[in-house]
């Protein structure tokens, strides 16, 4: 079921695209108030940070990094194995795709890797594959019924249980077995030649703006008059039973 690699490469240069305008958009959407909640203050303060560009740094590689891994499996991964494997889309069984043939009908929820939920996560997997076969049946197709965990990178593969509705394929053996191809993953990486260099440029940009604003704001709000770092301000906003709130009157968001 796998395309040929004209259409494979067009396909991958397509969803990088989509890729890095996703991360460009996160940067300049994101919020410096918002994204000193969510880290560790306490972290930061232990491991010597006292350059405010320093942690303004240490907060985006911290946010994007996590960010990335969303975006990249939903933008390049998921319709790459639709395209591939002649999938059709399935929000309303709350999965991802749906691939079928003559004799098969199974429905795919699609993850980056192996590490990508935690335990309610997986309990809501569950759910959601149940509901799926509940639909299968509804419909009274002559067809076996198969649920599938299809993880891009990575070795985890296991069979279906009596405890688990579903199977799990990782990496190579995953893509192999939507494609027919046991050379698919390593076309993923070979074909998408220079084309995230093509990118690099436009994102570092973004990604300075962002440290500049960042670095802007933190020093206003977040530095004390010697210029050194608050950190009780900081901890005050993470933490505390009435944080400091964010200005009204001025426009923060990146």
């Amino acid at each position: 079921m796998s395309i040929p690699s004209e259409e494979l490469e067009q396909l991958i240069a397509a969803q990088l695209d989509v890729f890095y305008d996703r991360r460009i958009q996160t940067l300049q959407k994101l919020d410096l108030w918002k994204t000193l909640r969510r880290k560790n203050p306490y972290l930061f303060r232990a491991i010597g940070i006292q350059d405010a560009s320093e942690i303004v740094k240490e907060l985006l590689k911290a946010y994007i990094s996590s960010s990335d891994e969303g975006i990249f499996g939903h933008v390049f991964f998921e319709p790459i194995v639709k395209a591939v494997g002649k999938a059709t889309e399935a929000e309303q069984l709350g999965m991802d795709v749906v691939i079928e043939t003559t004799e098969v009908y199974t429905v795919v929820q699609v993850k980056s890797g192996p590490n990508w939920g935690n335990a309610d996560q997986k309990r809501r997997l569950k759910d959601n594959f149940i509901n799926a076969r509940e639909e299968f049946l509804r419909k009274n197709l002559n067809k076996e019924f198969r649920a599938l965990l299809g993880q891009c990178y990575g070795r985890t593969n296991t069979e279906a249980s009596e405890k688990r509705l579903y199977a799990t394929r990782s990496g190579q053996v995953f893509w192999e077995e939507i494609t027919g191809d046991p050379d698919f993953y390593l076309k993923l990486i070979r074909l998408m030649k220079d084309y995230p260099a093509r990118h690099r440029p436009d994102y570092q940009e973004a990604w300075n703006n962002a440290v500049n604003r960042f670095t802007k704001e933190f020093l206003i709000y977040f530095s004390n008059s010697e210029g050194a770092i608050d950190w009780e301000k900081i901890a005050q906003l993470n933490s505390g039973k009435n944080p400091p709130k964010k200005p009204k009157s001025k426009k923060t968001s990146l």
